[in-house]
């Protein structure tokens, strides 16, 4: 099981090489950077360059980026005006593309394998005219990112505009082939289920974000501290057809309240997996 760590986590602060090499002496070997400007500022050339000289002289890996969803007016990711491919108003939605490609952009300096991007916004209802919007702004993207040896990953998120069946459609009637998904537990925990989601779109996930809730919120709890049936989800996820040496299990987890998360907390994690795995 690839391990990695979605720097999602530490969000509301500014990323530093610190933290990444704090990353990787607690057991990950890999980790997906959450583009937000107040963390990881992805639009700035110093930042970009220290950072892909760190990776350049340290094992842990880039596997993955994900996409910005809003312009911040604080350091929370919810905060900000939101950033979407799929707006149906045309220089908002160009706008965004913009920004995906700045985002993309990183891949000339440090290599990573995903863009995990979001459709539209959370919550949203299945809109045609956003399904257009989504893919006028895809059919670039995904040339764009190819040519820099990016996969773009939709991922599923909670609400009707980006369920995994309606993400599987989009790919299909859109027939932009190299588009593929990221398999997000929590959001399918809150809608359909982690199951049946999955089976929606087992043949298209290349990458995942793992964590877990009681099915209300997206609380982005650790695995087992929510309410998700994490033997039957492994067991499911791991005849993946595109597992190769296992499908990457990306931890995407946040503080909640005053208790706080730490890095060894994150890594037993994955012991408890291989033991849930085991099991069944």
């Amino acid at each position: 099981m690839q391990r990695v760590l979605s720097t999602y986590l530490f969000r509301q602060h500014k990323l530093t090489t610190a933290t990444l090499a704090e990353v990787h002496a607690a057991g990950f070997g890999a980790v997906e950077l959450f583009c937000a400007r107040s963390h990881f500022d992805y639009r700035d050339p110093v930042t970009v360059r220290e950072t892909s000289e760190w990776f350049e002289d340290h094992p842990l890996k880039m596997h993955s980026l994900h996409a910005p969803t809003s312009r911040e007016s604080g350091p929370a990711r919810e905060s900000g005006v939101p950033i979407s491919i799929s707006d149906p108003e045309r220089l908002r939605r160009l706008d965004a593309v913009d920004e995906m490609k700045r985002t993309l952009d990183v891949a000339e300096a440090v290599a990573f394998r995903f863009l995990v991007l979001h459709l539209g916004a959370s919550r949203e209802s299945f809109d045609l005219r956003r399904m257009d919007a989504a893919f006028s702004s895809l059919e670039h993207l995904v040339v764009f990112a190819k040519q820099r040896g990016v996969t773009i990953a939709l991922e599923n998120t909670p609400g009707e505009l980006a369920t995994p069946a309606n993400l599987r459609h989009f790919i299909a009637d859109t027939r932009l082939r190299d588009l593929r998904v990221c398999f997000d537990t929590g959001h399918a925990h809150m809608e359909d289920g982690v199951l049946p989601s999955w089976e929606a779109v087992r043949d298209l996930t290349v990458t995942t974000h793992f964590h877990d809730n009681h099915g209300d919120k997206d609380e982005h709890l650790l695995p087992f501290d929510g309410t998700i049936d994490w033997p039957a989800a492994l067991h499911a996820m791991s005849t993946a057809p595109a597992a190769v040496g296992g499908l990457p299990c990306v931890l995407e987890l946040r503080e909640n309240g005053s208790q706080k998360l730490t890095l060894a907390q994150a890594a037993t994690v994955f012991e408890r997996f291989e033991q849930a795995r085991a099991a069944v």
